[in-house]
């Protein structure tokens, strides 16, 4: 039995769920998303309550009951509030910048990397060198951040880098300078 899976999701006020088949629509205040889930999992509306119920109780379907939940949960909570995530650049001379929907990124390389946003994110960098990544779809702003870190991960020595907001660099210890 799924923890997770047999939880009930509920509908906030402003946000409007649409189930055909296994087509999912949630449209809200900060706009509109569509998802098409496994067959194997039933999702049905009920008194402002998603539910979703596994077909059949094998191994394979009981997997994809708690993922289709988290999914659907997801869609709700980013078109009624969103998501964010944020990284930090780091290091001397690292800089962004934000121009319409491309982040220019100053990262060490002999010129500036200039990456693309999709569509649905929206970047903005603060004055403490960092970039806020805002948008509905949690996997997209997730992905979108992961792209951007691998630009210039964060070395162990001086933790020169991008690197997540919450995400702690373990330093290494560099070469000792010893007698001869």
């Amino acid at each position: 039995m799924s923890r997770i899976g047999k939880q009930p999701i509920p509908v906030p006020n402003g946000v409007k769920v649409e189930i055909q088949g296994t087509n999912i629509k949630v449209s809200g205040s900060k706009g509109i998303l569509e998802r098409s889930v496994r067959p194997e999992i039933e999702v049905k509306l009920q008194d402002n309550l998603v539910l979703c119920t596994p077909k059949g109780t094998s191994k394979r379907v009981m997997a994809f009951w708690g993922m289709t939940r988290s999914l659907v949960n997801n869609m709700i909570v980013g078109v009624d509030q969103g998501f964010s995530k944020k990284l930090v650049v780091e290091g001397v001379g690292y800089r962004a910048s934000v121009a319409g929907r491309t982040l220019s990124l100053n990262v060490g390389y002999s010129s500036t990397v200039d990456f693309v946003l999709p569509e649905g994110v929206l970047a903005t960098v603060d004055k403490d060198n960092s970039i806020v990544l805002q948008g509905i779809d949690k996997e997209l702003v997730g992905l979108t951040a992961a792209q951007i870190r691998s630009i210039r991960k964060p070395e162990p020595y001086k933790g020169k880098g991008i690197r997540y907001d919450s995400e702690h660099i373990v330093r290494k210890v560099g070469k000792a300078g010893g007698k001869k």
